[in-house]
């Protein structure tokens, strides 16, 4: 199928095209849900949310709220057709309104539909709500406190004697981390339109990752078969795994009413709502017990990840187990016993999150190679090109019993290490710290190692169709959303390539459940994998149509039709592609296909914690650079290096924009963004003034990005590329590594600082501050 491959072609694969709405951003034309013109009649709703963490409902008196001026209808649970339910896991723990209890604040209880959004949301706050108060749990050592109650079944992973390893080691370490959370706060936030068809059906636009999903959440809620649902989505202003599951709460309200009313119906909450009442990434509280060597060789682990789930199941289960499939991250451990808890709590149900927890499984590994080199008084880098995989034969094994087959850490390590100067500039820092001073400097060098395919194996699939007409255009369809991270410009250009045609030929049309059913979340950052896959499919079975058409007419084995640079050969005869298509046409040649794609060789028995969940390996390296201020805590980044394995790009120029991206979300992540709950379960934390995301000033002074250029995936993905979405965000661990290398010069690097994220100037200035009493005091 790679025959046909000529690099005349504009817009193929492994050319850096850009994003195919990047000018419409830009230049503000790039249509989103709030910029389409509205049906006539729109209504607007708007959600009344909870005031108490946790209670028993006494009474609702929604009388005034009824009678306000504009307000067309007033939902409750009691309005709901069908399920009132919207858990993706479909464990029925997550009622679109809330009935006989409250269990956190900010759920839905109710919902105003008013003419215009104003009046909606004016009218939803004459709500009279009478509680009933119950104990509430809002931290995760709260809920530990309490017995631990889970939201979904714990995993363990284990391998070895873990017990004997530990007790036999000759150096043992035990400590524990906490790992704050982190908002979406996408530009687009949460939205849906929704326009009543004739009969049952229904028509929704929704900001999601998962129209599928959607599709079937909805159908339950108005008690109709999922064909008579139907999401649409053209693109989202942000994702992030924030669209996975949420959206379909909002989906459902605006059908529910629009059905009702027979009119479109259109929910946008505000963003302080937005930020409220929907999920997060999952905080977790890591404890370890380490076994090692005198050279910094790890032996034993022993972890137990405790995460603040929320109030339902919500993705809970799949995320902390994720988080245990990279607690190794890139480091072979002999013996190993991880353990999650999914604790449940009095707060919004977290959720999906660029990594799906893999993040706060890194995070821990590294935590333990920074304690163990504090302790030996060793670089990190060294214990950490120690404990690689494959440093040695048969130190190959994760604790999931996976065999890692593809690391190239070594060979990434070691040019980034070289190309970022890390040895001298390292003993720089060491001579710059040495003289004292209120400034103070850091650097470190940390890896990634993520694995590429859903755990739940069943959505590892794809379809796409693939439609070419009589003037030669063509027209792709498939079950991706684009969220902002090109994929719909890799899959055109898929298409392209295969075809021999100039990227501009392509048209792809919004994701509809309508043409393409049964699709899996564009998440785990699998998109590219799987409908470029999925569209390389239908896009061969037609080119072989048009072989068979071709030698049958022109009297040539097939194996002389050739499609190259906007031809078709035909033995010696060259005819555009346009009239070659034209010709097959007039014969009757079907010229449309649908495609589809399973990720093979993967298996995951969860119960015995062992088999290939994942289809291969990510990679990537990031060294960085930082200066703090030992009297406020501030710090700023002075430079950061970044190497990393996208196998053979697709789309250079994209890959490259998603790691610049994944790193600095993850700097955000682990530095800037905190998340707050009070003791009576108030996010306090709701708004831009409140929630600090990185802005540029905190973008690197020198910012260095490359594509390991040599790389190729050395499985059969979609022309050997590798995944890019969500193994760059964990680049951003360097700059938490290198912020505690700053803060340990104060105690002359004696002792690990043992930095709870995010790494926020008070806590730099507290672990400072620590230091600088410690040192008092032995004086």
């Amino acid at each position: 199928m790679d025959g046909d491959r000529n690099s005349a072609v504009r817009g193929g694969v492994q050319s850096a095209e850009r994003h195919d709405s990047a000018h419409k951003h830009v230049r503000g034309t790039a249509d989103y849900i709030d910029d389409m013109a509205e049906p006539a009649g729109t209504l607007h709703a708007y959600l009344g949310l909870s005031e108490t963490a946790h209670a028993e409902i006494v009474s609702m008196d929604l009388s005034a709220v009824r009678a306000a001026p504009g307000v067309a209808l007033v939902l409750t649970a009691d309005d709901i057709p069908g399920e009132n339910d919207v858990s993706p896991v479909h464990a029925y723990d997550d009622p679109v309104f809330a009935e006989d209890k409250v269990m956190f604040r900010g759920q839905p209880m109710f919902a105003v539909i008013a003419e215009t959004r104003d009046a909606a949301r004016r009218a939803a706050a004459l709500a009279k709500i009478e509680y009933r108060a119950l104990p509430a749990l809002v931290t995760i050592d709260e809920a530990l406190e309490a017995g631990g109650d889970l939201v979904t079944p714990p995993l363990k992973l284990e391998r070895g004697d873990v017990e004997s390893a530990l007790k036999s080691a000759p150096r043992r370490l035990r400590g524990e981390m906490e790992i704050g959370g982190q908002d979406h706060f996408y530009l687009e936030g949460h939205i849906a339109l929704a326009i009543p068809g004739e009969d049952e059906t229904v028509t929704i636009h929704s900001s999601t990752q998962h129209p599928s999903e959607g599709q079937v959440l909805v159908s339950q809620v108005l008690g109709v078969p999922a064909n008579a649902v139907s999401v649409v989505v053209r693109r989202m202003g942000g994702g992030f795994g924030g669209k996975e599951s949420q959206p379909a709460l909002f989906a459902a309200v605006a059908s529910l009413a629009a059905k009702k009313l027979n009119r479109a119906v259109k929910l946008r909450p505000d963003r302080d709502d937005d930020m409220i009442a929907t999920g997060k990434r999952h905080d977790f509280k890591v404890s370890y017990d380490v076994g090692y060597d005198e050279e910094g060789r790890i032996l034993a682990v022993d972890g137990t990840f405790a995460a603040r789930c929320g109030f339902s199941a919500d993705l809970s289960g799949p995320v902390t187990d994720r988080a245990l499939f990279h607690a190794d991250n890139a480091y072979y451990y002999p013996a190993v016993r991880l353990r999650s808890q999914p604790l449940r709590t009095n707060t919004v149900s977290n959720t999906a999150f660029r990594g799906f927890g893999g993040p706060q499984g890194v995070v821990g590994a590294e935590r333990i190679v920074e304690e163990i080199a504090y302790a030996l008084g060793k670089d990190p880098l060294e214990i950490r090109k120690a404990n690689f995989y494959g440093s040695e034969p048969d130190r190959d094994v994760t604790p999931y019993h996976q065999q890692v087959t593809d690391s190239i850490l070594d060979r990434l390590v070691s040019e980034l290490e070289e190309s970022s100067d890390y040895r001298a500039r390292r003993k720089a820092i060491l001579y710059f710290n040495a003289k004292g001073g209120i400034l103070r400097k850091g650097i470190a060098l940390t890896p990634v190692k993520f694995g590429i395919s859903f755990t739940a194996t069943w959505y590892n699939q794809a379809g796409a169709l693939v439609h070419v007409y009589k003037d030669g255009s063509i027209h792709l369809n498939h079950g991706g959303t684009e969220m902002g991270q090109g994929l719909f410009t890799k899959v055109a250009q898929v298409v392209a390539d295969c075809f021999q045609v100039d990227l501009d030929r392509i048209r792809v049309s919004a994701t509809t459940t309508e043409k393409v059913p049964n699709t899996s979340a564009t998440a785990a950052s699998s998109g590219s994998d799987l409908n470029g896959m999925a569209a390389q499919d239908a896009a061969e079975q037609i080119k072989q149509r048009l072989r068979s058409f071709a030698a049958e007419k022109w009297g040539v084995p097939e194996e002389a039709v050739r499609f190259e640079a906007g031809q078709v050969l035909v033995g010696s005869e060259a005819l555009s592609f346009e009239t070659f298509i034209a010709a097959a046409y007039m014969a009757r040649v079907h010229l449309s296909a649908a495609g589809f794609y399973k990720t093979p060789e993967i298996h995951w028995d969860r119960e015995a914690g062992k088999g290939r969940p994942f289809y291969y390996f990510a990679y990537g390296a990031a060294v960085s650079e930082v200066s703090i201020d030992t009297l406020t805590g501030e710090y700023r980044i002075e430079r950061a290096d970044i190497l990393h394995d996208v196998g053979k790009s697709l789309n250079p120029a994209i890959d490259k924009g998603q790691v610049e991206g994944g790193f600095i979300q993850g700097v955000g992540w682990l530095t800037t963004e905190e998340l707050w709950w009070d003791g009576e379960g108030r996010l306090r934390t709701h708004a831009p003034s409140t929630y600090k995301i990185p802005l540029a000033s905190d973008v690197p002074r020198i910012f260095n990005v490359a594509l390991a250029e040599w790389s190729e995936n050395r499985e059969r993905t979609i022309r050997r590329s590798k995944a890019v979405g969500e193994p760059p965000l964990m680049l951003g661990i360097s700059v938490l590594e290198a912020l505690s290398m700053a803060v340990a010069s104060v105690a002359d690097y004696r002792e690990c600082p043992r930095l709870d994220t995010p790494a926020t100037p008070e806590r730099i200035l507290l672990a400072v501050e620590r230091f600088r009493a410690a040192e008092g005091a032995a004086a």
